[in-house]
């Protein structure tokens, strides 16, 4: 499971180290592509699979479907860390999430985000009241 924020960053290369805590997980293999809000979504290829295999059933008639196929998969990359635990993450990637040197890589249980960390700074900033404040239930059954 993806929990917690870390902060990381990007070398010359465009590589990343994974978090420590990530890397068994990861080992294997995984999937960046683009993700809400501009960061990246980061998943376990096993993970991956199961996502892929949830948006093959969307109909081939639904426009709304076809876009957000396109643009979810195109801009996605399997990668295999190296025995550093580094994965290169692509410049189309980079670019979309505004990445600079400085990254928090957030965990969301079953997959993480990477962040360009002073846009995850601001973000965090803006919506911490509004949770801390929540009255209503925002996924059924959970607190």
């Amino acid at each position: 499971m993806f929990l917690g924020t870390h902060l990381q960053r990007l070398d010359d290369k465009g590589r990343m180290i994974l978090p420590a805590k990530y890397r068994d997980e990861l080992e294997r293999g995984l999937v960046l592509t683009r993700g809400q809000e501009r960061c990246l979504t980061l998943f376990s290829a096993r993970e991956f699979e199961s996502v892929h295999e949830q948006m093959r059933q969307a109909p081939m008639t639904s426009k709304d479907a076809r876009d957000y196929l396109r643009l979810f998969l195109s801009g996605a990359s399997a990668e295999t860390p190296d025995k550093q635990g580094r994965i290169t993450v692509p410049q189309i990637l980079r670019q979309y999430a505004g990445l600079g040197r400085d990254l928090a890589v957030v965990g969301l249980g079953n997959r993480a985000e990477i962040w360009d960390a002073p846009t995850w700074e601001s973000y965090l900033a803006a919506t911490e009241s509004g949770f801390a404040e929540r009255e209503d239930e925002v996924i059924p059954g959970v607190i």
